[in-house]
């Protein structure tokens, strides 16, 4: 498994994602993505899984030190109190007793973000996480978060080939920042039926997701977390590092940003512009 470094940090190209996988398909399919090679698994409070992921882990026989293990803080769990009692909870489900990154799930209404990223400064002086950051994030918020707490590690945000991150990028390589991007196969809403994915792969003797992937892969501070619950397909998106895109190739799929984001749920959605 191919890994990116920041501050120091190796961590895995390509995670799974368990978002909507939920009990005995969530384990299996944890279980499977470890057995097949995968070394980051990414989680969250939200999804009501992470007792699933935890027991694939603890059961894998893959030391837990081997394993980049991420997991979220709902927005409504902002409060410092809140906040540790969720992370707290996150790593008895995990059946852990660190996380390597835990994220402010979503922005919360104004003024809570900066005594949420306190406390995880809090959990990291702690030895409870060794790294913090942010989920969803437009680069604005990105760089008040960093202004007020430098140890912020990264920004998960959906990222792919249909919708652009150049600012948070941007901010990434101004504070030396990881960007994780979920969704990265767009969340099958057209994406990995786009005709230049179909024409790169037949090229390559690869599928669209692969190089839908590969494109993410290839960019600095990016790591992608596929989720997916068919065996075939989870090893798939792990088998993308025995080849690379062109600069022609990589220069046209940068252009098919469409600027389409396809999830917000939370009722002050960020200004994406900020």
């Amino acid at each position: 498994m191919e890994t990116i470094t920041v501050r120091g940090r190796a961590v895995p190209r390509i995670g799974f994602g368990t978002w909507r996988l939920q009990g005995r398909a969530c384990r299996d399919a944890v279980a499977d993505a470890l057995a097949l090679g995968y070394r980051h698994l990414d989680t969250a409070a939200m999804y009501d899984n992470e007792d699933e992921v935890g027991a694939a882990l603890r059961d894998s026989g893959v030391d837990r030190d081997e394993v980049w293990l991420t997991t979220k803080v709902w927005h409504t769990n902002l409060a410092p109190r809140r906040l540790r009692a969720s992370a707290e909870a996150s790593l008895r489900r995990l059946d852990v007793d660190r996380v390597d990154l835990l994220l402010l799930h979503w922005p919360g209404p104004p003024g809570t973000t900066e005594p949420a990223l306190d406390e995880l400064v809090r959990l990291r002086d702690e030895g409870r996480i060794a790294e913090l950051g942010v989920s969803n994030f437009p680069a604005g918020m990105l760089e008040r978060a960093v202004g007020h707490a430098p140890p912020v590690f990264c920004d998960q945000v959906e990222y792919h080939v249909h919708l652009s991150q150049r600012r948070v990028l941007d901010a990434a390589a101004d504070h030396d920042l990881l960007v994780g991007a979920y969704r990265p196969l767009g969340g099958g809403r057209g994406v990995l039926d786009d005709p230049l994915l179909a024409e790169i792969a037949r090229a390559r003797g690869r599928t669209p997701a692969q190089v839908a992937l590969r494109w993410l892969v290839e960019q600095d501070r990016v790591c992608a977390l596929p989720r997916s619950a068919d065996h075939g397909r989870r090893r798939e998106n792990l088998d993308v590092f025995s080849f690379e895109l062109s600069d022609s190739e990589r220069a046209a799929l940068d252009a098919l940003a469409e600027g389409e984001r396809r999830y917000v749920d939370v009722p002050w959605a960020p200004d994406w512009d900020a």
